[in-house]
C-alpha cells in the first residue's frame, strides 16, 4: 500500500483529519486531536506508525517480526502501545487496513463518552 492509499483510508473515518505537527516530513492523522496513524519515511523506506493496546501491538510484532516493531520514534513508556510497520509489501494490505481500523477504534475508545457521541453524530 502506498502512503496515499493509507491516507485516503484514514481520512475516510469519522472526524479524521490530517496534520503535520512534526514538520512536512511526516503526516499525522488524528481524530479529536489524538493521533491514530503517522506516515513517514525512514532511510528512504515508507513507514506507518499506529496506536493500540499493548496486547494487539505485541500480536502484530510476533506475527510480522521483521516488519512490525515497537513505535520507533516513541518514548519507551509509549512503545508497547505504538507499532511501526515497514510498507514494503511483506505485510498484506488487508492486514495494514485492519491495523489502521484497530488504531482508530482504540483511540476513539479512549475519548470521553461525550466526545464519542459527538463523533457518532458527525
Amino acid at each position: 500500500m502506498t502512503h496515499k492509499e493509507i491516507l485516503e483510508h484514514c481520512l475516510a473515518k469519522k472526524g479524521a483529519y490530517q496534520d503535520c505537527p512534526f514538520g512536512d516530513k511526516s503526516v499525522v492523522v488524528k481524530v479529536k486531536k489524538r493521533i491514530f496513524a503517522q506516515l513517514f519515511y525512514l532511510n528512504g523506506e515508507p513507514m506507518l506508525t499506529f496506536n493500540g493496546d499493548a496486547l494487539t501491538g505485541d500480536f502484530y510484532r510476533k506475527m510480522y517480526p521483521d516488519d512490525v516493531k515497537r513505535g520507533y520514534h516513541c518514548p519507551p513508556v509509549q512503545q508497547p502501545y505504538f507499532n511501526t510497520v515497514k510498507l514494503n509489501g511483506s505485510v498484506p494490505d488487508e492486514e495494514i487496513l485492519r491495523m489502521i481500523d484497530s488504531s482508530y477504534e482504540y483511540v476513539v475508545s479512549k475519548l470521553t463518552k461525550k466526545i464519542q457521541k459527538e463523533l457518532e453524530n458527525e
